[in-house]
């Protein structure tokens, strides 16, 4: 702490660089520590503190700064020393702080290497001097623009090379390019080269890279030097920057070919993100699978993906196979084997089998449950009537309720007192909603039964044509109404059927048994031939969930 007892304003030191361009030729806080000590020693300024911080003024938010300005309306200080009145603000609200607090005198002096502020100098100065500080910094920001956006648009890709490159020093200013780094190019290539094999995982790639290979990152200043990270080797396996791609400005879905040397195709690229189970980047894709995401491993419980297989004979015939396999995420030691989609689609075609009804039987179970329909209205016309009439009741007894609470004689609430009126009104009110839910409830079972049950049976009738005959995204949402827990083990699937199918066809082929066995729909009726089939209906009806209707 340097004093001057003939001096009464006492001074705050403020030092501040940023590692932003504007700052690089500055110099460093400790040097201008110890010069504005100098400078305090030769004009015998009294210092109370010294602060400093490394961050940018070019916005405002600087927690030291701020510190102590709060510091100086306290009337802890009443001068700043700095060394250029930049250090101070780059901004026009941290400048216009700074210049009211000497307005209004909060602060008595800004001392600088050279020249010193008071309220009644330097004033006008200060205010060009602030106003070409936030200029340059604007200047600046549209420099900095410019020159990434020609760099860009030359296939240089902004920022540090990724993995297995180089940037090499400036050509000229902010224009440092890209070349191959000659001691990790080679590995980093091995790494694609070991998942697009399909025998490695990616935990295992990084064991091997570690431990076998002794990869170490790139040292820069005090990082780097150390063994590559799981997650840094999945960020090398799905960077489009391998194949020749680069986004930018990051997550802008802006794509530009890069003028570096690709380390791997394109194609192989595809290939990897489908091994991985994951996206990539945005685009038209080249291999889409009907099944990937709705199966899981029967072993291990990780999700079931998919990949194409190429083989080529001799004679130049080229044969394509499909493999649906465990990712392997959960266990990468996991025992199932891939299945081939003619399988997978073979036993899905079974179990369709197993649901598909005749058209016999459909129009049969359609007729009967109009039937059903038609006596379950009887019995709800009488139950609606009821809550109709209920509600109609509450209404009413609400209206004279309130009529009785606004009445004139009720002036003094000797008929009904406010109490009494709020504890009949909420307890009207709530019974009022109570019914009101049951009425629209009703209905809307009343509307979306029959529709349910309809589109039910239609899809057991046709779900398995459809299937042979649809598309990739017909033959997905068909494997995916059929039910949950879709399971590979051991290369056989397992499917547990929705209920609005597990409890009707339970009783299917005792029921097509029975109605093959009449030959019209009347005689069936009258009869009552389907005993089967009767009571699993009634539990159908009983147990339908109306927001769970399937979709072909």
């Amino acid at each position: 702490m340097i004093k001057n007892q003939n001096n009464p304003i006492k001074y705050l030191v403020y030092a501040r660089k940023s590692s932003e361009a504007e700052d690089r030729q500055v110099a460093s806080i400790d040097a201008q520590i110890d010069e504005l000590r100098k400078i305090a020693s030769d004009s015998g300024l009294y210092i109370i503190d010294v602060l400093s911080e490394a961050k940018s003024a070019k916005a405002p938010g600087r927690p030291i700064f701020n510190s102590m300005l709060q510091r100086i309306y306290a009337g802890e200080a009443q001068g700043i020393l700095c060394w250029k009145l930049d250090r101070l603000a780059r901004n026009p609200v941290d400048g216009g702080q700074i210049s009211w607090m000497l307005q209004e005198n909060t602060i008595k002096c800004i001392q600088t290497y050279g020249r010193a502020y008071y309220p009644t100098d330097n004033v006008l100065m200060m205010s060009v001097e602030f106003g070409m500080a936030n200029q340059f910094i604007r200047d600046l920001s549209q420099n900095v623009k410019r020159g990434l956006a020609r760099k860009v648009s030359l296939g240089w890709i902004p920022g540090v090379a990724p993995a297995g490159y180089l940037n090499t020093p400036d050509k000229e200013k902010g224009m440092k390019t890209v070349v191959k780094d000659p001691e990790r190019f080679s590995l980093i290539r091995r790494m694609w080269d070991l998942i697009l094999s399909g025998n490695y995982t990616v935990p295992q790639i990084w064991k091997i890279a570690n431990s076998e290979w002794n990869y170490r990152t790139v040292k820069r200043r005090n990082l780097g030097g150390q063994p590559i990270s799981r997650s840094a080797v999945y960020k090398i396996l799905t960077n489009p920057f391998y194949y020749g791609q680069f986004e930018y400005p990051e997550g802008s879905n802006s794509w530009h070919k890069g003028a570096h040397e690709p380390m791997i195709a394109e194609e192989e690229y595809d290939k990897v993100q489908i091994l991985l189970g994951r996206k990539g980047r945005p685009r038209p894709k080249k291999h889409v699978f009907a099944f990937t995401g709705l199966m899981r491993c029967g072993h291990c419980g990780a999700m079931i993906t998919a990949e194409e297989k190429i083989k080529r004979q001799k004679n130049g015939n080229v044969h394509r196979y499909i493999y649906y396999h465990c990712t392997k995420r959960k266990d990468e030691n996991c025992p199932e084997k891939g299945i081939e989609l003619k399988d997978l689609n073979s036993q899905i075609d079974q179990f369709l089998n197993k649901i598909t009804i005749s058209e016999k039987f459909n129009n049969w179970a359609i007729k009967y449950l109009h039937e059903i329909r038609q006596t379950e209205a009887q019995g709800n016309e009488v139950i609606l009537v009821n809550k109709q009439n209920d509600l109609a009741r509450i209404t009413k007894q609400l209206d004279g309720l309130l009529l009785k609470y606004i009445s004139p004689e009720n002036e003094s609430g000797q008929l009904i007192s406010e109490e009494q009126y709020q504890e009949l009104k909420n307890r009207l009110t709530n019974e009022k909603t109570v019914i009101e839910s049951e009425l629209e409830k009703q209905n809307r079972t009343i509307d979306g039964w029959l529709d349910l049950s309809e589109k039910t049976f239609d899809f057991a009738r046709y779900a398995r044509i459809w299937f042979a005959k649809g598309d990739l995204n017909t033959k997905r949402a068909i494997f995916a109404c059929l039910g949950s827990h879709l399971i590979i083990k051991d290369k056989n699937l397992s499917i547990s059927p929705h209920p609005m199918f597990k409890t009707i066809f339970e009783s299917l082929p005792q029921a097509e048994k029975e109605i093959s066995q009449v030959r019209t729909y009347d005689k069936l009726f009258n009869k009552r031939k389907n005993r089967a089939f009767d009571p699993a209906l009634s539990t159908w009806l009983r147990g339908q969930d109306l927001n769970l209707r399937p979709t072909a």
